[in-house]
């Protein structure tokens, strides 16, 4: 994992951090601390934290058999989840006296956890798996967090016992990610949909479910309460809004909007150019940005928000 620092114009490697011995999956910066949380298909995940100009790992003991899929920092940054292969979450904390992370498993999956996220009050956790399920549990951990007065889901909140609510996608569901209030809920899955649930008079809450045409998506990013953007298979930033109280697909964040069929069909074209020929010459025809599946989206700076590609690049932008 390399730590990138801007000189001018231009972008130089200020350090590689070498801990891992196989594909890192995810990375989540703690703000408050200053620190670097990463996971990897070693089945490790460590906490870099910069002293005396270098970057230190910390040992986590996540205690799973199978490759960790994604880290993320809870709301206060006290505490974080680890999603994995192992049909598990390992909820992570600082025990000073060994200074180490230890962790409590989260169970009761199907399969892969493939994405979390964090209710805003610290307390609650979303799961998405490849067994098509959205699964809401408690993450409370006596001694670290404040037991809330109410929730969505009620107020007792023992930890990571059955979940307090369970969501069916129609596919595995590749993201999932609450609204910045906690009032809403929302995920991606692999047929296609994006599905949002409204919890503000409380759980399971009322369920909307868009289908639209283009490619699935693998990740998503809420822009304020009424605004979603998703991105994934496509090659192109989607937005979807909500008016009148009902969500549906509003246009692409890309400007090649007179060449959105032809990116489709460039796109399925390269699909079938690698499994039948072996070959991706259609690439050179793909008229959005973006010439590979789109994994991750996040805040860029000045409102904007960042998306990265398997094509090696990030691109920025104004919604």
């Amino acid at each position: 994992m390399s730590i990138y620092k801007k000189n001018g114009n231009e972008w130089e490697i200020e350090d590689v951090l070498q801990e891992h011995d196989q594909i890192v999956t995810s990375i989540s910066w703690s703000a408050k601390s200053d620190t670097l949380l990463t996971c990897s298909h070693d089945r490790n995940a460590y906490v870099w934290s910069l002293q005396d100009g270098q970057w230190k790992p910390t040992l986590v003991i996540l205690r799973i058999n199978r490759a960790a899929t994604q880290v993320k920092w809870s709301p206060n940054e006290d505490k974080f989840a680890v999603s994995s292969g192992a049909k598990c979450v390992s909820i992570c904390y600082y025990e000073e006296d060994n200074d180490w992370w230890v962790s409590k498993h989260i169970k009761n999956h199907g399969s892969t956890v493939t994405s979390v996220d964090w209710h805003p009050g610290n307390v609650l956790i979303a799961t998405a798996s490849c067994d098509a399920k959205v699964r809401v549990f408690s993450a409370f951990i006596k001694g670290i967090d404040q037991r809330p007065e109410n929730t969505p889901y009620g107020k007792r909140l023992p930890f990571g016992q059955d979940p307090l609510c369970e969501y069916d996608a129609g596919g595995w569901v590749q993201a999932v990610r609450w609204a910045p209030s906690g009032n809403q809920l929302a995920f991606v899955s692999q047929n296609s949909s994006l599905t949002v649930i409204d919890v503000t008079n409380g759980a399971p809450g009322e369920i909307q479910v868009v289908k639209f045409s283009d490619l699935p998506l693998m990740d998503l990013y809420w822009v304020g309460e009424d605004k979603i953007v998703g991105a994934g298979h496509g090659c192109k930033p989607l937005l979807f809004e909500r008016q009148g109280g009902n969500w549906s697909y509003s246009r692409s964040l890309d400007d090649v909007r007179t060449a959105v069929g032809d990116g489709k069909k460039s796109a399925f074209a390269i699909f079938q150019n690698k499994t039948n020929l072996g070959q991706d010459q259609s690439a050179a025809t793909l008229t959005s940005k973006h010439k590979n599946c789109i994994t991750g989206i996040q805040q860029g700076p000045a409102g904007q928000l960042s998306t990265c590609s398997l094509d090696g690049t990030i691109c920025l932008w104004k919604v």
